[in-house]
């Protein structure tokens, strides 16, 4: 089984427990803010991926963090102990992501990006948001980028669709259209 698939599986366990009245959001919150904590000191972040640790030494190290950061969720806090644990805490950065994936499947929301010749006023952007939502029929959480390469037009990415309203695109259709005929 791959990382992933199991990142995925104690993903949607912890989705699974949060307990009603409890934030779903405050759980990514959580997660989040324990991998920052890790990922902000080299030297921690070091010694709980390092193998040549033994895994109680990691769990005590784990066990004195959660101590001290008493503000998070029960379901959470099990979570992050029992990744210890298993001597898994290398997984959180995929866990979070397919956290964050359920999340946004549960309330309705779909990732795009998209790519312009150049940089969209906040108008253009908020035109090009609600166009994408219509055709999703979800809200959606948008990034953008610029690419000089598309020469004009738009390139959206929808979930795994793509919408290429490039001028690079159209040119190529258009050059492939003559050399057929």
């Amino acid at each position: 089984m791959t990382n992933r698939t199991v990142a995925a599986r104690y993903a949607r366990a912890l989705f699974d427990v949060i307990q009603p009245g409890q934030d779903l959001r405050q759980a990514e919150a959580d997660l989040t803010g324990f991998q920052d904590l890790v990922n902000g000191h080299d030297t921690l972040s070091r010694v709980l991926a390092n193998p040549a640790v033994p895994a109680l030494r990691k769990r005590a190290i784990v066990a004195a963090l959660l101590n001290r950061l008493k503000n998070f969720l029960p379901s959470v806090e099990r979570l992050i102990r029992l990744l210890s644990d298993r001597d898994r805490l290398g997984l959180l950065p995929d866990i979070i992501g397919s956290y964050r994936k359920r999340l946004r499947e549960h309330f309705g929301v779909v990732e795009a990006h998209v790519t312009t010749v150049q940089p969209l006023d906040p108008k253009q952007l908020a035109a090009v948001e609600g166009r994408l939502s219509e055709a999703s029929g979800r809200k959606v959480e948008m990034s953008t980028s610029v690419d000089p390469t598309i020469l004009g037009g738009i390139v959206a990415r929808l979930g795994t669709t793509v919408y290429d309203g490039s001028v690079a695109n159209h040119l190529e259709r258009m050059r492939n259209n003559l050399l057929e005929t």
